[in-house]
């Protein structure tokens, strides 16, 4: 790619505002920041900040990720949530067959490889659950990690992997296992107590997927899974703020109780995203959409139809934290916690061209990844 410069009257670095400057880029890579403003091909009169990244998306755009197990599939879901700021993304894996997930595998390994845009890795959200704290999840696909299993997670052309697991299903030595291959490990879909769960933190679990929701709660007598989490000050933790998933009430609770850059946005987005579609077919069930939540036939939450800038607005408007936090929350911190802090999240020399161009509403405007404009 030539050499391109873009004028951006205001942008957020990941850290400050800063005002008039020209980005030049080459190659996907922001190579210099300037205060030439005679010289540029484009101009941006929004707010410039780092692009969103969505560390747990089971689809959008009409997809569902398990359902379209191919390249064209994960573009399809990428393209419908840059709409929304997103510039990356892990495609997610519900709970589903050893199949699958190799198929699963295969197309985010087709798509790194071919260098679709925004595909950073994949996130198995499953098989090795929790029935009792299954949420949406197939109890017939719930199981024990088998060889083949460990064959998929042991390959090394999936980019960033994150694996949900219960830690009352999974043996210490398998997190043990799953660190050492570079995987980040998240408790989700658990009914642990504490005791499990710190004991599978100390193994090496690093992280706690869509906070609050399928997982035992914060009592008196017995932390479970939420206290672990957030007593951990060296775990990260996904939070859904849409108002459905978790009381506002609750995600500001846990901002208070982590250290600043251990809370990180995921919409946990499902297919209607991008579309005006109000149902689609979820294994043997169907989800509806009804007053901007997702319910499945069978009666539970069903994902979401959630998108990063809505999630950004709803921090600024529901939890009350600065406009410049929530956007950390959106890119720095998921940038962080996958293990990309020095090419993804921020806008510096040296990092990737992936940025969101905002409107005094916080809506997006446009949407651009390695310098090339896809919204």
């Amino acid at each position: 790619m030539s050499l391109q410069r873009i004028y951006v009257k205001q942008f957020f670095d990941g850290e400050s505002f800063i005002k008039n400057k020209v980005l030049s880029i080459e190659n996907s890579i922001i190579i210099s920041i300037d205060d030439d403003l005679q010289q540029y091909d484009e101009k941006l009169a929004g707010l410039v900040a780092p692009g969103f990244i969505d560390l747990q998306v089971n689809g959008g755009g009409g997809v569902l990720f398990n359902n379209t197990l191919s390249v064209e599939g994960v573009n399809a879901m990428l393209l419908a949530h840059a709409k929304y700021g997103t510039t990356a993304m892990l495609p997610t894996l519900i709970t589903d067959t050893v199949e699958v997930m190799q198929q699963a595998a295969d197309a985010i390994a087709a798509a790194i490889a071919q260098k679709v845009p925004g595909i950073i890795g994949i996130h198995f959200e499953g098989p090795h659950l929790s029935v009792a704290k299954k949420g949406a999840h197939s109890e017939a696909f719930i199981r024990p990690i088998s060889a083949q299993e460990w064959q998929i997670l042991s390959r090394q052309d999936l980019g960033k992997v994150i694996v949900t697991l219960a830690p009352e299903n999974v043996l210490t030595s398998d997190i043990v296992k799953m660190r050492e291959l570079g995987i980040h490990v998240c408790l989700g879909h658990t009914n642990a107590s504490y005791a499990v769960a710190q004991q599978a933190v100390d193994a090496g679990a690093t992280g706690f997927t869509h906070l609050y929701n399928a997982m035992s709660a914060l009592q008196g007598r017995e932390p479970g899974v939420v206290g672990c989490a957030l007593l951990n000050d060296n775990t990260s933790c996904g939070l859904i703020v849409d108002g459905y998933h978790v009381d506002f009430a609750s995600c500001r609770l846990a901002l208070k109780a982590k250290p600043k850059g251990k809370v990180f946005l995921v919409t946990d987005a499902m297919p209607p995203v991008g579309t005006k579609d109000t149902e689609f077919a979820f294994f043997d069930r169907t989800v509806y959409l009804h007053d901007g939540k997702l319910t499945s036939t069978t009666g539970e939450l069903a994902g979401s139809v959630l998108d990063m800038a809505t999630a950004v607005r709803n921090c600024v408007n529901y939890l009350h934290v600065p406009f410049s936090e929530a956007l950390k929350m959106a890119s720095v911190y998921p940038a962080k916690y996958i293990g990309l802090p020095a090419q993804y999240g921020r806008l510096v020399v040296g990092s990737r061209a992936d940025f969101v161009e905002l409107n005094d509403q916080q809506q997006v405007t446009s949407t651009w990844i390695g310098g090339a404009q896809l919204f």
